[in-house]
């Protein structure tokens, strides 16, 4: 049994009960919380090395031989995204630590927050479809109740919408897991991509990929079922919008790009394709969306879906190199996204509003605090030498040379529309002068702990630009397994 494969999940778990049990003493809460987290980003950071030096791990629960049992799988892919489930979780439990408020505390947060890791944790490590049902929803019942914690009307009407859509989401992959299992009688997903390999109904198989393209569509919030997530993301707190915009939608991704390299790819000219033009529209709506809109959040969510085009580009593309430019545009933007809503919470707390209108004057008020935008906000945008140029730099090499010049000519408009819309921003909420008050200051103790995940994730995002180069490389061997599914299916089934 490889204990790094566990820590993720068995960590939180703990977190979580030990948080539930500490109910009366809010203080003790959230420095468990934090020492939580910071065991789950260690456990994480073990699981990686782990992977890099000995290829793909894999658990077999209760020594049930797959496909039989409960299998826990790390590729690289995986180890990575755990990976940044730890650095996130890390950077919000800090967070947290000042911009939640009491109320809150009382009602659960903290347990609901690292049963949310846990989820999260669990769907990028387990090895079988059912598995993988059961963590999204344990994902959706803690953010659930984490977006509606508080019970504010926007808070409400947010959280209907989110798990409505999602539930259909769930109903969908749950009747496209029967479809499989009743076709092939296995959902373990070695097995599956062994088995679909020769099976005598192709068609059926297509039609069931578009089920779960649906499914995991609604999650990844793609063209055209992601509307959800702008009337949701914005009404919670600010933490928890954050940990939502970071890690949320890229489980759905994860998933879409896990079976659509694994399972489903006996009709690539087909699948990839549609996924390909999907990835164009995601894009050019989801920016469209930001350009328009006048709060802080409502910009950054919209952008979310802009940006999660860019990311099944590298899948609807399906070569090593589109693979390793998803992989790493994948990491690029969990940090830029959490931190870009971490510092949109402390605008807020300096001015008392997110409607960019009633902003102005930050600049002279908090430089500090402008430079650490200009960060994630210019990485956002793809200049170089921040993490997105390289990320849709990756892309556009991996395009040319299947001549997919519309889609390459749709990143690169969409990269000048994103670029816009954060200078609109820093326009209204930092450069223009603000008329009649000036921003409110926050007591020293508060601020430290708001600035510090931020100014973590501001470095971080340089050292994924600045290191670029062996960042890239640890993603193009993982876009490279993600290619080579033999290698997976061998390491959960064995034999040759």
């Amino acid at each position: 049994m490889n204990l790094w494969l566990i820590l993720p999940i068995v960590i939180p778990l703990l977190t979580a009960v030990i948080t539930t049990l500490m109910y009366p003493t809010l203080r003790a809460q959230r420095w468990v919380s934090l020492g939580g987290a910071t065991a789950l980003l260690v456990a994480a950071l073990g699981l990686l090395n782990d992977v890099w030096h000995n290829g793909i791990q894999v658990t077999q629960m209760g020594n049930w031989r797959a496909p039989y049992g409960i299998t826990l799988v790390a590729d690289l892919f995986s180890a990575l995204m755990v990976t940044l489930a730890g650095i996130i979780g890390f950077a919000v439990a800090v967070y947290s630590l000042t911009s939640i408020d009491a109320a809150r505390v009382r009602f659960g947060y903290y347990p609901l927050y690292h049963f949310l890791l846990m989820g999260v944790c669990g769907a990028f490590i387990t090895g079988d479809l059912f598995n993988l049902y059961v963590w999204f929803e344990v994902m959706l019942m803690a953010s659930f109740v984490l977006l509606a914690l508080g019970g504010e009307r926007g808070q409400l009407e947010g959280a209907i919408k989110y798990v409505t859509l999602n539930l259909m989401s769930s109903a969908l992959f749950l009747a496209a897991m029967g479809i499989l299992y009743g076709l092939v009688g296995t959902l373990n997903m070695a097995d599956l991509a062994r088995k679909l390999s020769a099976t005598a109904q192709p068609g059926l198989v297509v039609a069931v990929a578009l089920l779960f393209l649906a499914a995991f569509g609604i999650k990844a919030a793609i063209f055209p079922l992601f509307f959800w997530l702008p009337a949701s993301y914005h009404t919670p707190p600010v933490a928890v919008s954050a940990v939502f915009a970071g890690l949320l939608t890229k489980v759905g991704v994860y998933a879409l790009i896990r079976v659509f390299t694994l399972i489903f790819i006996q009709d690539v000219a087909f699948t990839h394709t549609l996924i390909l033009g999907l990835a164009g529209l995601t894009m050019i709506t989801g920016v469209l969306g930001a350009v328009a809109q006048n709060e802080f959040r409502r910009v950054l969510s919209f952008h979310i879906v802009s940006q999660i085009g860019y990311m099944i580009m590298g899948l609807g593309l399906f070569t090593p190199l589109g693979l390793a430019a998803a992989v790493f545009y994948i990491a690029h933007h969990i940090i830029v996204k959490t931190n870009l809503f971490l510092i949109s919470g402390v605008v807020e707390r300096m001015s008392g509003t997110f409607e960019l209108k009633k902003l102005g004057g930050l600049y002279r008020a908090q430089p500090g605090l402008a430079v650490l935008f200009l960060i994630p906000a210019m990485s956002l945008a793809g200049l170089p030498p921040l993490s997105g140029f390289f990320a849709k730099l990756g892309l556009i090499q991996a395009g040319l040379p299947l001549e997919q010049y519309v889609i390459i000519g749709v990143a690169l408009g969409v990269s000048l529309l994103t670029l816009f819309s954060m200078l609109k921003i820093w326009n209204e909420a930092f450069w223009k002068p603000l008329d009649d008050r000036r921003p409110l200051t926050e007591d020293r103790r508060s601020s430290v702990a708001l600035f510090i995940p931020i100014v973590l994730l501001a470095l971080l995002t340089l050292l994924i630009g600045f290191g670029a180069g062996p960042i890239f490389a640890l993603a193009l061997r993982a876009g490279q397994e993600l290619m080579q599914p033999t290698d997976y299916i061998r390491a959960v089934l064995g034999g040759p």
